[in-house]
Formats: structure tokens, sequence, C-alpha cells
């Protein structure tokens, strides 16, 4: 994944430090561009978390907790997606 985008870059740091939970998709993307202090494109968005997601670098973002009447919305780095968040980061 030499080639990953910006926006996949933004997403897995601010998923590597920061709790991202929300009540849906919107405002998710509007709390991980203020956990990175940039704006990100939308479309770059949504398509960073499809690919972080095909990578195995993130978990599927929506969940139903148990009880739940709707879904929520979750940042949670795999396994995988920690240690690319760590190279990111360097030494």
């Amino acid at each position: 994944m030499n080639d990953m985008s910006d926006a996949m870059r933004t997403v897995l740091l601010a998923g590597h430090g920061h709790p991202v939970a929300a009540a849906n998709v919107d405002e998710a993307f509007l709390r991980i561009q203020e956990i990175a202090a940039t704006p990100l494109d939308p479309a770059d968005f949504h398509a960073a978390v499809a690919q972080a997601v095909a990578a195995g670098l993130i978990l599927d973002p929506v969940v139903l907790p148990p009880g739940a009447l709707q879904c929520h919305w979750r940042l949670r780095l795999t396994p995988q997606g920690v240690a690319r968040a760590r190279t990111l980061i360097g030494p």
C-alpha cells in the first residue's frame, strides 16, 4: 500500500490515537477533520474508509450496538491498521 492516499493516512492517524465514535458518517467525517486539523474532500474520505476496510486496516465502521435502535459509526483500527499507523508516525 505504498500509494496510500492522503485521506487514508488521515483516517488511520486519526483512528490511532483518538476514539472516533459518532451517530453517523457525517459526524464522523467532521470529527476526523477536527482531529487532523485539515479539511478532507467527502468523496476522498468515503473512498479511504472503503479502501481501509477492504485492506483490513479498519473494521467496518457501521456498528449496531446491542439494544440500539440505529447504527452508529466507529473508527476501529485492526492490528494491521495500528501497525500501519505506527509506520506513518515514524520512530
